[in-house]
């Protein structure tokens, strides 16, 4: 049975279960290391505590906006969104890296002034207790993680997995600050590490940037799936050959455009029938693509654009 033309299927409920449910989960981890992280930055004063604690508030809002946005993105296409609203995903993962970005530079300013003007470091114990404590539950949310975005390829998941890989470095890094600060003496070690910790969220942030923009901007597939697209059309009997392939991905739903060059000669039925073959094939191993089709008779010659 071929899916009439411009109707989206509907949002897989299992994906959109697991989306729910592993950004809840990333929404409680982040808050309770907020709440454990404040208190020991308190207690502590170290300025690698308050590092880590800017970027769990900014993993709470992102892992919000990603909730929001997961929710958003697995609505049904409707009459005003006939694409659906996939895009919802990209859009709150560029979201999420303006937010670290701007937590990021507020945070350098403060390293830059904890150098220029140090201040000891106390209560060790309880920073590196809370530190281990985050790193633990941290591991545990990314390897649930892992296992959601093997099964969805959520844009919005693996950007928010990008901050809870960046936490364990971050956490470990903090670690060491207070080992280096309380107990070997070297006091500008807390800034510089805050500092390098900083450094390091930009440099996540400009990678789901960059991610969010090629999807927002309808870059096209990678081309070992476009390579995969034309393999499985050429293998359909009657396809004498294809041009124009056109793709792209909202993040929950992949869109093919390609033109099918067939027999000159072809009735019309049997044409079409070629054609369905095709996106009864494509829908089969892209479940979630719209599919388009547009027929030329082979050997006519037709205006294709080529590309650097």
């Amino acid at each position: 049975m071929i899916r009439p033309l411009g109707v989206l299927a509907p949002p897989d409920p299992e994906v959109a279960r697991l989306k729910r449910r592993v950004t809840l989960a990333s929404l409680a981890v982040a808050l309770t290391l907020v709440a454990l992280k404040l208190a020991a930055s308190v207690m502590t004063g170290s300025v690698s505590i308050l590092s880590s604690l800017v970027d769990s508030v900014s993993d709470s809002g992102a892992s919000l906006v990603t909730l929001i946005a997961v929710r958003q993105a697995m609505r049904p296409a409707d009459a005003h969104h006939r694409f659906g609203h996939g895009k919802a995903e990209p859009l709150a993962a560029l979201g999420q890296a303006l937010f670290v970005t701007g937590s990021a530079l507020l945070l350098c300013v403060e390293a830059v002034r904890r150098l220029i003007t140090p201040e000891p470091v106390g209560e060790g114990p309880v920073g590196i207790a809370v530190m281990i404590f985050a790193i633990v539950a941290t591991l545990l949310l990314v390897r649930y993680q892992d296992r959601v975005i093997a099964r969805t390829q959520s844009l919005a998941v693996g950007a928010d997995r990008l901050h809870y890989v960046g936490d364990l470095l971050i956490n470990l890094g903090v670690i060491l600050s207070i080992l280096l600060s309380q107990y070997g003496g070297v006091t500008e070690a807390d800034p510089v590490i805050a500092a390098l910790i900083a450094l390091h969220l930009i440099r996540g942030a400009w990678k789901i940037a960059r991610g969010a923009l090629d999807a927002l901007m309808d870059r096209e597939l990678p081309e070992a799936e476009r390579a995969e697209i034309r393999k499985i059309v050429l293998a359909v009997p009657g396809v004498r050959g294809m041009h124009d392939l056109r793709t792209r991905s909202s993040s929950v739903h992949t869109f093919i455009q390609l033109h099918l060059e067939l027999d000159a000669a072809a009735p019309l039925a049997d044409a079409h029938g070629v054609a369905d073959r095709v996106e009864t094939l494509l829908h089969a191993r892209y479940p979630d693509a719209e599919v388009i089709t547009h027929l030329d008779p082979k050997g006519v010659a037709e205006f294709v654009p080529t590309f650097r």
